[in-house]
């Protein structure tokens, strides 16, 4: 009788208890969705600011002006010999390399990087002149057999986590005949490693040629080093050497072939394709000088692009052979009268055709450099999507949106079945898409923040089903419950989108001024979701963010509060500040100051003497102590961004 009167009671308890707790994991999944959607939105605005914003503040040929005068040329054979000839320290306590290399040298090497050490400088020039003349004999694409192995191991990006490359071999294996790795793009940036991990794949890479294989990634690319971190970190570490380290970096870089193919079935790239992907023409792209000569026609092209490209991308930028500024192209462009009709120049020869009243004319072939252009841009920095076609990749700046046809469409020309690419973060560290002929997979665990993702690789056999390996490096992760991991990554995200805020306060402001006509200092939620979309363009629920972001009144209208901590253009401001201070001490000196600004006052043709620049200098240095900090040199921006506001509202 008790048992029947209680069952009743605990069925109901039971019947709540469950209920709560589904309401609160599908609270906490909305968190980490959001959470995710913020982070991965953040980054892509920054690759599509600097697409936007690179050359705008510095001249693009300036910058690799400047980038490319830093070693003097000499000679192949001067060089080794000049390497060979660096003098190594008796209190140098690394590992000292010898080539060829061997298995010896390897494990050193892996054992110092454990240890924290720092391979000396020479060793690392002497490495990446090999790996520069090993390179130079691979083609574009590189045709592998899992014949001569019983699996293949395919890993994708690391960004500098050497923990993750190293827990990688700890349970895979390091690199050998029996065990053959590719390393698919982007080993570098972001992480505090990234030095030490193309020191050990290159070397890997020398040590078994035909069994190592390294395709190029959208940030082996010294315009993006200089913003996302790399070319500060070679400089902080080889203050001696660094310059020269990161001038033949430029060269290996621009050498890494684009492509692998397994068993010519399985495709492997770094970003993704687009319906202009062809596998032959890319083979014959001269993929060292892609950057180099096509600095010309970007320069041709600057003024005539139109929106709807599918493999397009904004902006420009040069380098001796830089990818990370792919610009629009007048692909799949509908066609559209222009308000004064004329016919196309000869300097302007990739302009959208003209319709009129009697005549179609159709734009002639885009010339080489421009083809082979948009297809090595194409392979870098492209991304699936569900949606059949092709079009403009507008949220990174680059590259293509690719759907399953556009996928099926290339694997059927090339008798190809699996894509294989990674450049996108997965919080599983890998996924499929296009009914599993696309999969992304992705190496470098806890990208965003700790705890964020999953890495993960893919072993591959001759029957070609892919087989996942997920890991997490962490050691405080793990004692972390779901809910604490939640809470720090949402913490994370929600910092970072604050001082996303802030650098675009005067915008901000100024948009939400025209809702605001009687300066109540209030607007409604829904304007303030709408002004902070059409100024950020992150496309994230800012209605579900607004409690985290902004305060209501007693009203229920939000009452816009942003403090003004941030520059918006910070990031670009550093990378300038990088290219001038040459020996990277954190300090610009006056000669530093003086020898950049001859450059870039020649650069313009503007004649300006010794003393105006050192006065300039001067005046930036606010504390009077000889030299420019980061610090002041923002100051001096932040000084001259409040003037031309100002002059523009008396305007």
């Amino acid at each position: 009788h008790i048992w029947c009167v209680e069952k009743p009671h605990s069925m109901k308890a039971a019947i709540l208890i469950q209920r709560w707790y589904r309401r609160y994991v599908a609270h906490l999944e909305m968190r980490r969705r959001y959470t995710w959607n913020i982070f991965q939105s953040i980054e892509y605005a920054g690759e599509q600011d600097h697409h936007d914003s690179s050359h705008v503040l510095f001249p693009p040929d300036l910058i690799s002006h400047l980038l490319d005068s830093v070693v003097d040329p000499l000679t192949e054979e001067v060089r080794q010999l000049k390497y060979e000839q660096i003098v190594v320290s008796e209190s140098y306590s690394g590992p000292r390399l010898s080539f060829p290399l061997s298995v010896t040298d390897t494990n050193a090497l892996l054992s110092a990087f454990k240890e924290e050490q720092t391979l000396h400088g020479k060793y690392v020039l002497q490495l990446l002149y090999e790996t520069k003349k090993f390179l130079k004999q691979m083609p574009n694409v590189i045709y592998l057999s899992t014949s001569y192995a019983k699996e293949i191991t395919i890993c994708g990006d690391l960004h500098g986590s050497l923990d993750d490359l190293l827990l990688i071999f700890y349970k895979n294996g390091l690199p050998s005949a029996e065990n053959p790795y590719i390393f698919n793009g982007d080993f570098v940036d972001r992480g505090k490693k990234s030095t030490e991990i193309i020191i050990i794949l290159f070397a890997f890479l020398l040590l078994y040629p035909d069994h190592m294989h390294l395709n190029r990634g959208n940030h082996e690319d010294h315009i993006m080093n200089l913003r996302y971190g790399f070319t500060k970190e070679v400089m902080q570490k080889y203050k001696t050497h660094g310059r020269e380290i990161l001038q033949l970096l430029q060269d290996v870089f621009s050498l890494l072939p684009l492509a692998t193919v397994i068993d010519n079935k399985v495709l492997i790239v770094h970003g993704g394709i687009s319906d202009k992907t062809d596998l032959d023409f890319l083979s014959t792209v001269e993929r060292h000088k892609v950057g180099r000569s096509s600095r010309a026609s970007r320069r041709r092209k600057k003024h005539s692009t139109k929106q709807g490209s599918c493999s397009s991308s904004s902006s420009s930028s040069s380098s001796s052979s830089s990818v990370c500024s792919p610009r629009v192209s007048s692909r799949n462009t509908p066609r559209r009268p222009p308000p004064s009709p004329s016919l196309p120049s000869p300097t302007d020869v990739l302009q959208v055709p003209f319709l009129d009243s009697f005549v179609s004319l159709e734009p002639p072939e885009p010339p080489r450099e421009e083809l082979e252009w948009q297809q090595v841009v194409d392979i870098l920095w492209s991304d699936p999507k569900n949606q059949n076609g092709c079009s403009l990749n507008s949220f990174r700046g680059g590259g293509c949106y690719f759907g399953p046809d556009v996928t099926q469409a290339l694997l059927q020309k090339h008798d190809l079945c699996l894509l294989i690419r990674s450049h996108e973060c997965k919080q599983e560290g890998y996924e499929l898409c296009h009914n599993g002929q696309v999969i992304t997979i992705f190496s470098a665990s806890n990208y965003y923040e700790e705890g964020s993702n999953r890495g993960a690789y893919i072993k591959l056999g001759p029957e070609l089903v892919p087989r996942f390996f997920q890991y997490q490096v962490s050691r405080s992760t793990r004692k972390l419950t779901l809910h604490q991991r939640v809470r720090v990554a949402e913490g994370s995200a929600l910092r970072a989108l604050k001082e996303k805020l802030y650098a675009q306060r005067s915008e901000l402001m100024a948009a939400f001024q025209q809702y605001d006509i009687d300066n109540t200092g209030r607007i409604s939620t829904s304007e303030w979701a709408q002004v902070v979309e059409s100024v950020l363009r992150l496309d994230l629920p800012w209605r579900t963010l607004r409690p985290r972001l902004a305060r209501l009144s007693a009203d229920g209208n939000v009452t816009p509060n942003l403090a003004e901590t941030l520059y918006r253009y910070r990031t670009d401001l550093e990378i300038i500040f990088n290219i001038i201070d040459k020996d990277h001490s954190g300090q610009i000196s006056i000669e530093e100051f003086r020898q950049t600004w001859k450059l870039f006052t020649s650069h313009l043709g503007v004649a300006v003497n010794d003393q105006t620049i050192d006065d300039m200098a001067r005046s930036i240095d606010f504390n009077k102590d000889g030299s420019i900090d980061f610090n002041e040199f923002l100051e001096a921006f932040r000084v001259v961004h409040k003037l031309d506001v100002k002059e523009q509202q008396q305007g």
